[in-house]
């Protein structure tokens, strides 16, 4: 099989990731459309949340998840601590929830919650909600991935909110 190289047409970028050109990196990878969720915890007797779009499903048998907070935010040591946490996976309408969790954001000042069984605050209409039990955390670079096992799932039904390259927006179906 001949493998001959082929040069980059002129529409296309090429980049080698490096420290001068991270925005450049990044903004490849928002070309990935994602989902956007809300992680919520206890950390002692207080609520905190934090909006992620870093999260994914692993496995079915078990049932895990994960999702990973980089290293630099105020409230990574919190969510190591934390034997469980859920997961909020926000629906189209959800763009204020979103911000509220952001850096900056009003987190659960003035917003309805509740506790689950376990304790952790969670979110009230959102499109679906995993309660986790953090089962591992590895070191990622600048982030940290953290595992949990997925003990109940609650869900309605909606459109989910997306984000790529900066932009929320929705997801339109086809045929």
């Amino acid at each position: 099989m001949n493998m001959a190289f082929t040069a980059p047409s002129p529409a296309e970028t090429v980049l080698v990731p490096d420290p001068s050109n991270q925005r450049a990196y990044r903004h490849a990878l928002g070309a990935f459309t994602t989902g956007v969720t809300v992680v919520t915890a206890m950390a002692g007797n207080m609520p905190i949340g934090m909006t992620v779009n870093s999260f994914a499903s692993i496995s079915l048998d078990p049932p895990l998840v994960m999702w990973s907070p980089a290293k630099s935010a105020s409230k990574h040591p919190l969510f190591l601590q934390a034997d469980h946490f859920a997961v909020h996976v926000l629906a189209a309408e959800q763009v204020h929830l979103c911000s509220a969790f952001t850096r900056g954001g009003s987190g659960f000042d003035a917003m309805p919650w509740s506790r689950s069984q376990n304790g952790v605050p969670i979110l009230q209409q959102v499109l679906v909600r995993l309660d986790c039990r953090r089962s591992a955390a590895h070191d990622a670079g600048d982030h940290t991935i953290i595992i949990g096992e997925v003990l109940q799932v609650t869900e309605r039904e909606g459109d989910p909110l997306c984000f790529s390259r900066g932009m929320f927006g929705h997801f339109t179906r086809t045929s």
